[in-house]
């Protein structure tokens, strides 16, 4: 990997989190962590509980770029492909920026695509045309994999949204530990959801791992209405890890 700056685009979610993760224990000199937070849904982007990801960035020590944009102009349009332009030209424009703010050239962005073609390569063409590399570790790796290895190494997930039949109520909150993931495996051949939820099935927050001095705390409810439900995050904040 070329060295110089790296941006991690960073949701606090489980994959943005294991990129980030993966870039730093390859030695990857990260110094910026950006979020998008998009006002309604998103092809590109993780969309609950993004308000945590400052939470997150306090407990990696890393700084955080927010970025607000509009709403895609998803009103003017219904296709797809360009939603999803108008979305990457947001990431595209804060790089950009970015490349004229940090010391020394801006080498690459890391991001955490699964199997979504759809993300992965309008990223990778963006990163072409601003001269950079792409840092993908999750990018067509067996998702069971993936989730062993992040329990593994010590990532403390909770599941903070659900859409798919057959994740109902009791998932909300829930932590993705090994009995939780064995009951994915058996939704995924009842049900067809993705074992990491690469579909939406399901979006999450990392609360804690060897990344992160601190813990992040909950207060919340619940909120679902037979199909598809979130936590309302009533409170939240940084304590220590209990050992």
């Amino acid at each position: 990997m070329t060295d110089g700056a790296w941006v991690s685009l960073f949701s606090g979610g489980k994959d943005s989190s294991w990129a980030l993760y993966q870039a730093l224990e390859d030695g990857l000199d990260v110094q910026r962590l950006l979020t998008v937070h998009p006002q309604g849904d998103s092809y590109m982007y993780h969309v609950p509980a993004t308000e945590l990801a400052s939470l997150a960035t306090e407990s990696i020590g890393i700084e955080l770029v927010d970025v607000h944009p509009d709403d895609f102009g998803a009103e003017e349009t219904t296709d797809a492909g360009e939603q999803g332009d108008a979305e990457l030209a947001v990431l595209e424009e804060a790089l950009t920026d970015l490349n004229d703010e940090l010391p020394g050239e801006l080498a690459g962005v890391t991001v955490g695509a699964v199997e979504s073609e759809f993300q992965n390569s309008r990223v990778e063409a963006m990163s072409e045309r601003l001269g950079i590399e792409t840092f993908a570790p999750l990018w067509q790796r067996d998702p069971k994999q993936i989730a062993a290895d992040m329990l593994a190494a010590g990532f403390e997930i909770t599941v903070i949204r659900v859409a798919a039949g057959g994740l109902d109520e009791s998932w909300l909150g829930r932590t993705l530990d090994a009995d939780a993931i064995a009951d994915l495996a058996e939704l995924q051949e009842s049900h067809g959801v993705h074992p990491l939820g690469e579909g939406g099935e399901f979006e999450t927050l990392v609360r804690d791992g060897p990344h992160m001095d601190r813990r992040i705390e909950l207060e919340y409810e619940t909120e679902f209405d037979g199909t598809r439900g979130q936590l309302q995050i009533t409170d939240a904040w940084l304590a220590e890890r209990h050992n």
